[in-house]
């Protein structure tokens, strides 16, 4: 693609600013500006929000429009022994395939096909990014939305690519026990929170649910307890990591780990306070959209390098458009690109001429949809 080929110094210039300047959840403010200098310059219309991060930009024009989605947020971890924010999950690359796929299809004069809605979202990691521009009817006038997420090399070898991505639904459960502290020797005066956290994870590994379709639930934080080793703690905080493939397993799931917290809670004379921190959906992804990106990547890859769609235990977000607004036709790039030794860790790394590939197929999938519309 000769205007492709054209920008790819520019390209190259934008995934190094990302990639330099991480910002976490809901404070990408420098990278919610750099992208606004960009679109300033290049004369594209965009919208900034009053009350967050992230911006949305259009060219073209029409009742309806397609969509492309990126998330913007970097993760909080440590790097080498110091903790700071970190493009471990790729959000560096998918914003520059926006941008990228945005400049290419406004020189190649997609624009006068119709209308095309780039969405840079933040706050992604958290799992309530895609939910506050849903609030704000960013996806309302949206027919088909599209996304992109680099896979690891355990889904997905370099140079490959699939049309879909079918993540899973998960839920992060924060709680605390409370009971009654009580002496070593004395224990039938108190209520032990660690006997209920104990109790809580032998009925949670209990759950049982349609073995056909994927799903779990574990206790991945305890705090009980202090220095004095003669003391049995009343008091306890735990989180839970719930996790499903289809959101409607989701919800049993959540309803059993509730059925527990009021089981356990009358059994042990305590009190269990808790809360959902995060929820984040299970794709629902739609054929036509579907097809419409793997014709792109068979055009862009080659046949032999379109990969069936994936289906992955991780999570997203961008699935809360398609929940929240059933609508919408949406499906997500799963772009193969050498990533190891996974998402998510710190020393991650991927082949970024990957990034050039990624750019194509998500041009293509817009101008095959733009066709399709047409006719």
């Amino acid at each position: 693609m000769k205007e492709l080929d054209e920008l790819k110094p520019v390209i190259q210039t934008v995934f190094q600013h990302l990639h330099t300047h991480p910002e976490v959840s809901w404070k990408e403010y420098e990278t919610t500006n750099y992208i606004a200098s960009i679109l300033h310059k290049e004369g594209i219309n965009f919208e900034r929000f009053d009350d967050c991060t992230g911006l949305v930009a259009e060219i073209g024009k029409g009742e309806t429009a397609i969509g492309l989605r990126t998330d913007m947020d970097a993760l909080w971890q440590e790097v080498n022994g110091e903790f700071r924010a970190n493009h471990s999950c790729g959000h560096d690359a998918h914003m520059t395939m926006a941008i990228g796929a945005m400049l290419v299809l406004k020189r190649i004069g997609a624009a006068d096909r119709g209308r095309i809605k780039f969405i840079f979202q933040p706050a992604e990691e958290k799992g309530t990014g895609a939910l506050k521009l849903v609030e704000k009817g960013v996806v309302d006038d949206v027919h088909f939305l599209y996304g992109v997420h680099l896979r690891p090399i355990q889904e997905l070898e370099d140079g490959y690519s699939a049309p879909a991505i079918y993540h899973g639904a998960s839920k992060f459960i924060d709680g605390e026990i409370i009971g009654e502290d009580a002496h070593g020797a004395r224990p039938h005066l108190g209520h032990s929170a660690i006997e209920v956290g104990a109790a809580m994870v032998q009925e949670i590994n209990r759950i049982k649910l349609d073995p056909m379709i994927p799903y779990s639930a574990k206790m991945t934080k305890f705090l009980s307890g202090g220095e004095s080793g003669n003391i049995i703690p009343g008091k306890a905080a735990f989180s839970l990591d719930l996790r499903a493939q289809n959101n409607q397993t989701m919800d049993a799931l959540s309803a059993k780990v509730e059925t527990i917290f009021n089981y356990l809670s009358n059994l042990h004379d305590v009190e269990i306070n808790w809360n959902v921190a995060a929820n984040i959906a299970a794709a629902e992804v739609d054929n036509e959209a579907v097809q419409f990106m793997a014709t792109a990547i068979a055009d862009t890859l080659g046949e032999e390098k379109l990969s069936e769609p994936i289906i992955t235990t991780g999570g997203e977000d961008f699935h809360f458009y398609t929940l929240k607004r059933p609508q919408l036709k949406a499906t997500m790039l799963g772009l193969g690109c050498g990533l190891a030794p996974g998402l998510h860790h710190p020393q991650m790394t991927f082949n970024s001429e990957a990034i050039f590939s990624g750019i194509e197929i998500l041009v293509k999938t817009i101008l095959n949809t733009q066709a399709k519309e047409g006719e």
